[in-house]
């Protein structure tokens, strides 16, 4: 697999997503709480804050795509983020959410960035 479309369709959508989903928490935090981060209390700043910083993952995945810029760092470092977004749900598995399909979906995102960065270094090996 060395077609670097793939790894920029990847990143596409995977920064799509996390545009989306941040922007749903730092504008409609109530919304979000209610639909997704159901971990009480409602702490209305801590989600505008979790968007704001989506919302820079997304920006990061999607400018290099539209700019034909390199991927190889926004993947790096938006699949640690990922990575560690995983763990936390993990840890924090009693405190609410949605166990039974965060933690699949989440894991889902981190081995699509991976399968992008494998792509992306094989692409463009010199």
């Amino acid at each position: 697999m060395r077609d670097p479309r793939v790894a920029r369709a990847i990143g596409a959508v995977i920064g799509v997503f996390y545009l989306v989903t941040g922007a749903w928490a730092l504008l409609a935090p109530v919304s979000f709480f209610n639909a997704v981060a159901t971990f009480s209390p409602l702490n209305i700043h801590l989600l505008h804050d979790a968007g704001a910083f989506q919302v820079g993952l997304g920006l990061a995945l999607t400018v290099p795509v539209a700019l034909r810029a390199p991927l190889r760092a926004p993947l790096i470092a938006v699949l640690g983020a990922s990575v560690l977004h995983v763990l936390a749900h993990v840890e924090d598995i009693r405190l609410g959410g949605h166990p039974t399909t965060d933690l699949p979906v989440l894991s889902l995102i981190c081995v699509a960035l991976a399968i992008a960065l494998f792509v992306d270094v094989r692409a463009n090996r010199a």
